[in-house]
C-alpha cells in the first residue's frame, strides 16, 4: 500500500509542476493563440507519459526484481510491454491480455483510479486555459 501510495503521490507532483510550467509558460509565448492549446495538451500528454511509464518501471521492478507479483494473460517480458500494461491501466481502458497477479493488483486499481482523477483535472485545466486565452483569437492579426 505504501509504494501505491507512493506513486499516487509523484504523479501528482508531476502534473502539479507540469500544468504550473505551463500556465506560467503561455503568457510569454509570442505565438498564435491556437497554438497555445497545443502546448496545454502537449504538456498534459508528457505528464500522463512520464505517470505512465512512472508505474511501468514499478511494475516491471516488482515483479522481475523483488517477485512481488507477476503478470498472467501475456505476460509482459520488456519493458515496452510494462509501459503498454501501464498505458490500459491508466487509461482505465483494461483489455484483459495482460493482468495482474498478487500485490500488483493493488497498484493496478490505485493507478487506473489515479489516471481516471489525473485526467479529469487534465480536462479542467485544459478548460480553464481555454477560457483563459479564447479571447486572444480576435485581437490576433489574421484572426487565425
Amino acid at each position: 500500500m505504501s509504494i501505491a501510495a507512493l506513486l499516487v503521490f509523484i504523479t501528482v507532483l508531476i502534473h502539479y509542476e507540469a500544468m504550473r510550467l505551463t500556465s506560467a509558460l503561455l503568457p510569454r509565448l509570442r505565438i498564435r493563440p491556437r497554438l497555445r492549446i497545443l502546448v496545454v495538451i502537449f504538456g498534459i500528454f508528457l505528464a500522463h507519459s512520464i505517470s505512465a511509464w512512472l508505474f511501468a518501471i514499478v511494475y516491471h521492478f516488482l515483479s522481475g526484481h523483488f517477485g512481488l507479483g507477476e503478470f498472467g494473460g501475456d505476460a509482459p517480458k520488456q519493458i515496452y510491454d510494462f509501459v503498454y500494461f501501464s498505458a490500459v491501466t491508466y487509461t482505465s481502458l483494461g483489455f484483459g491480455d495482460v493482468y495482474p497477479l498478487q500485490y500488483l493488483r493493488l497498484i493496478a486499481g490505485v493507478e487506473a483510479l489515479t489516471g481516471l482523477v489525473m485526467i479529469g483535472w487534465s480536462a479542467s485545466f485544459t478548460y480553464l486555459m481555454m477560457e483563459r486565452f479564447w479571447s486572444d483569437h480576435g485581437r490576433h492579426k489574421g484572426g487565425k
